[in-house]
């Protein structure tokens, strides 16, 4: 079964679904099939096939997007809109792969750090190539960027 066929399934069940807050649900479900359909007709014009790791950087956007969001609610004092966005984000982390909990991205940085030779901080663009495939999907680039400066200017 392919992810739109998944996402419609599930979005069906919840549609039917009597349970209370599955409004938000069905939102977002039909928000992740739109954003994933319009991939795929943006990946036809080039003649290729929609791939897993074309809609786990669909979801992954919309994560971003949504935290970016967040923030900026919690910024103007909209605790509810944050709050919705914050769900919205929930929902769709549970399409994207099993997320690297912080010791096994730092794990990853270390071991990136000792496959490229890096020595510091000005060669971390060298350590972020290396790094970011491994990453893909299973954690926020951010939050990657954040974690490789701090330990890299740790080394100096």
């Amino acid at each position: 079964m392919d992810f739109l066929d998944r996402i419609s399934k599930e979005l069906a069940e919840a549609m039917k679904s009597k349970e209370e807050g599955r409004e938000l649900l069905v939102s977002v479900l039909r928000m992740i099939k739109a954003a994933v359909k319009n991939a795929e007709i943006a990946k036809r014009g080039t003649g290729k096939e929609l791939t897993n790791d074309d809609v786990v950087a669909v979801l992954s956007s919309m994560v971003k997007q949504r935290k970016e969001s967040v923030e900026q609610y919690s910024n103007v004092n909209r605790k509810d809109l944050a709050d919705k966005e914050t769900r919205e984000v929930e929902i769709i982390q549970k399409y994207l792969p099993q997320q690297l909990t912080l010791e096994e991205l730092e794990l990853l940085i270390r071991s990136s750090i000792e496959e490229t030779g890096v020595t510091g901080i000005k060669e971390i663009g060298k350590l972020m190539k290396a790094l970011m495939p491994k990453v893909k999907g299973k954690a926020d680039g951010k939050e990657v960027n954040e974690r490789v400066r701090d330990i890299l200017e740790k080394m100096g």
